[in-house]
């Protein structure tokens, strides 16, 4: 008995292969591949990143307490100023990158080596920025001290200013020995020089002046972190406070818990890997563009793919900037 064929309507218009599906070459094609992988990896550390804050919400580092510096403005309180510096430099070059790509499309092949050359400066400076503000979160400025619940307590003054363990610190003499692996059980290889100052001599200098309180990690309502009174602050140093720390690692942290610097340092790390990354690949394409070598070839799409890599990580900074310094 003969089979019969079921028809369902869709005949002739299947893809039938080739190397050009959606109109648009195997390389471009291979590109958007990759750039879903990579979105999807960003999605998952910043929905990480937005999971841990909300479950520490009360606790959690102001961005505009932390992020204050500027170069060559030691001392001024410029809150996210440069990180906007930074945002602006990245998003400029993801202008020149679109200049540079319309370029190629012209088959004007000066124009596209000014504009790439544009936009590796910009990937530089940003990269640069990255690598200063990284210097300056580790190193810290004000430092504070730890208690036994591995909460951070910082100082202000009256009106509420920061003030660093160094301007608080006593002169008195301290006897201080500096561990090593064999005498001490809480030896670190990243902890075996002596901070600055001792928390016998930022003790000593607090109870001797009454301007001085303490700041928390709590948050009020408003969103501001709480500061004590002056009884509070003595009985909460006398009672919880066990040492100093001074700059972020990924065990201590001054501006508060140690999961904000994990993230910092992980998070703006991936995506500075894909920044530099993406200025060695552009400052390759922009030699051959020297030589001539899609002249010849008669296409920039060279260019064209290497641009969709610029602006994804431009585009992912936007979300990392909002995120992590914003929200």
């Amino acid at each position: 008995m003969d089979a019969t064929a079921v028809r369902t309507g869709t005949e002739g218009k299947i893809w039938g292969g080739g190397n050009q599906p959606l109109k648009v070459s195997y390389g471009k094609m291979m590109m958007w591949f990759f750039i879903l992988s990579d979105a999807l990896t960003f999605s998952g550390f910043l929905a990480a990143y937005g999971f841990s804050r909300f479950k520490f919400i009360d606790s959690w580092p102001i961005a505009d307490q932390v992020f204050t510096h500027f170069p060559f403005l030691h001392g001024v309180d410029a809150p996210m100023y440069y990180v906007a510096f930074m945002t602006f430099i990245l998003i400029f070059s993801s202008v020149t990158m679109v200049l540079a790509v319309d370029a190629g499309h012209h088959m004007k092949k000066n124009k596209v080596i000014w504009y790439m050359f544009f936009t590796i400066i910009g990937g530089l400076i940003f990269v640069g920025s990255q690598a200063w503000e990284w210097t300056n979160f580790i190193q810290g400025e004000y430092g504070a001290v730890e208690t036994r619940a591995g909460k951070i307590l910082q100082f202000v003054n009256a009106e509420g200013e920061r003030v660093a363990l160094e301007d608080i610190a006593a002169d008195i003499a301290v006897e201080r020995e500096e561990l090593t692996r064999s005498k001490g059980l809480w030896y670190l290889e990243e902890q075996s020089t002596l901070a600055d100052v001792s928390f016998e001599q930022v003790k000593a200098g607090f109870l001797a002046n009454n301007n001085l309180f303490i700041r928390t990690q709590s948050q009020t309502e408003e969103g501001e972190k709480v500061v004590l009174s002056r009884e509070e602050s003595i009985k909460k140093l006398n009672d919880d406070g066990v040492g100093v720390v001074q700059g972020a690692n990924l065990r201590h942290n001054e501006y508060g818990a140690p999961l904000f610097a994990d993230f910092f340092f992980f998070i703006t790390g991936f995506h500075g890997f894909h920044v530099f990354s993406g200025v060695v690949i552009n400052f390759i394409i922009f030699i051959n563009v020297i030589l001539g070598t899609y002249e010849r070839r008669g296409s920039y799409e060279m260019v064209e793919k290497v641009g969709l890599y610029w602006h994804f990580v431009d585009l992912v900074w936007v979300f990392v900037f909002t995120f992590f310094y914003l929200v």
